[in-house]
């Protein structure tokens, strides 16, 4: 089937329930969705709880996971209206959620060919008046709480962090052991481990020709990020999310289609608004790493030898723990790491010299803005990938080695057409700092002083 034919013969996507009980320590939620006329999901979590709760405090953060939950199954069809019945939410909800679908879903429009722009192409409307209340829970909030997801971001984030004395955390959604791993590296104490089901019958559907593609994922960490933080009294729900991720991949339908739009500065300003009126006030949502570029992060993570060995990016090997040494992912983060690790360090990481693979020549000339778009990964902008592949052929040049063909095309490209030399915006890039971020003083303080000593470092290596 067609989209519109998938549209006509499903028409709505009610919101219809959702139910929580708990069980021995463990809070256990699931939410109803029906796609019209009679497919049923049942999406589950299981939260770990260390003491007794009125659970009327939490029904309002179960009730707007559902919320974020429903975008997944939405998509399976893009049926024209979704109905919300378990409680109220305001024109002012309704709308934030509608813009969450339309930016947040724009790589799925675009890999699906769909036009989104018709004034009809979605309504969500709510057939409840029954209000949840927003307090928050009765404790004092303090500290940080931050998210891990086992990559070098996260694992820069967990070091520099544990310099502050303030009481700390670590959350992990469906627990991978890279995320394990650098916690223990970093030496936190055991993180809470939150498990999230999918309804296996998406997944059938999607084998069956229904539609799939990209959701925006840390959305559903910001809610679950901040509940935590509430449910376990911390102030801070920290993310690893930088400013690179706020380029777009490509224009489609006169819409920035950005893969990490939910790693986005505009998604972090509005779910901050969102939940201080929605959620609580007691908890702040931010990302440590926001001011940053992506290759100012690979270079603070080569200070981090511990987790070298450790850490993995690359979403298409993920269940094997392991880099595919293909995909886009792999690309850059061997690109972003090259001329700040030792060679032989890189060969330990990867296993192989990437530049040299002729299976990941597409990915690298799509990270480096030589292909129809960015490619749909999270990955930094393709400046930064064209001055890390240019500066790479020094490297080669000092080991007396022949410049792979991918770099010295890069590097011949930047050297004909930029006005500043290679050098000169390396160095731009790795001390620039965006002033959009919302890191508390100290927040900001500790990473501007790591972000000036390593970056010092850095430009002495690469000159």
């Amino acid at each position: 089937m067609n989209l519109e034919q998938l549209r006509q013969k499903h028409p709505r996507l009610i919101y219809q329930s959702y139910n929580y009980e708990i069980v021995e320590q463990e809070l256990k939620a699931n939410w109803k969705f029906c796609l019209e006329p009679d497919i049923i999901f049942t999406p589950k979590i299981i939260v770990p709880i260390e003491a007794n709760l009125d659970k009327k405090q939490i029904e309002n953060y179960i009730f707007h996971l559902g919320l974020i939950e429903l975008i997944s199954y939405w998509k399976a069809a893009c049926p024209p209206e979704v109905v919300i019945q378990p409680a109220k939410i305001s024109p002012a909800q309704i709308e934030w959620l509608h813009d969450l679908v339309i930016h947040g879903l724009g790589e799925f429009y675009y890999t699906n060919n769909i036009d989104f722009t018709a004034t009809d192409f979605l309504t969500i409307t709510c057939e409840s008046d029954r209000l949840i209340p927003t307090a928050s829970l009765e404790k004092e909030h303090q500290g940080d709480l931050i998210l891990v997801a086992g990559g070098k971001d996260s694992s820069v984030t967990l070091e520099i962090l544990k310099e502050l004395p303030n009481p700390k955390g670590t959350l992990i959604l469906n627990p991978t052991r890279s995320a394990i791993d650098s916690i223990k590296i970093a030496g936190y104490d055991s993180p809470i481990t939150v498990k999230r089901t999918i309804d296996p019958k998406l997944i059938e559907l999607n084998q069956a020709g229904y539609l799939n593609g990209h959701t925006p994922f840390s959305a559903y960490l910001a809610f679950l990020g901040t509940f935590i933080a509430d449910l376990y009294g911390y102030k801070n729900v920290i993310a690893s999310n930088e400013n690179s991720a706020d380029e777009q991949n490509t224009i489609f339908h006169e819409l920035k289609i950005n893969h990490q739009y939910s790693k986005s500065f505009r998604f972090e300003q509005r779910f901050r608004e969102y939940g201080d009126r929605y959620l609580t006030s007691a908890v702040s949502y931010f990302s440590f790493l926001r001011p940053l570029l992506d290759l100012q992060i690979a270079g603070l993570f080569a200070e981090f030898p511990q987790h070298h060995a450790s850490f993995r990016s690359c979403n298409v090997n993920q269940r094997k723990d392991s880099w595919c040494k293909q995909c886009p992912k792999c690309a850059f983060v061997y690109l972003s790491l090259f001329n700040f690790l030792p060679y032989q360090e890189m060969l330990n990481i990867f296993g192989d010299d990437l530049y040299l693979k002729p299976e990941i020549q597409s990915s690298l000339k799509g990270v480096a803005g030589i292909s129809e778009h960015k490619p749909f990964e999270c990955v930094g902008t393709v400046e930064e990938s064209r001055i890390a592949l240019a500066l790479s052929a020094k490297k080669y040049e000092k080991m007396n080695e022949e410049i792979p063909e991918i770099v010295r095309l890069v590097e011949r490209e930047v050297s004909g057409n930029e006005s500043l030399g290679i050098e000169a915006i390396a160095e731009k890039l790795l001390t620039q700092w965006s002033d959009r971020h919302y890191l508390p003083q100290k927040h900001e303080t500790i990473l501007r002083q790591k972000l000036t000593s390593v970056s010092r470092k850095l430009l002495e290596n690469l000159n």
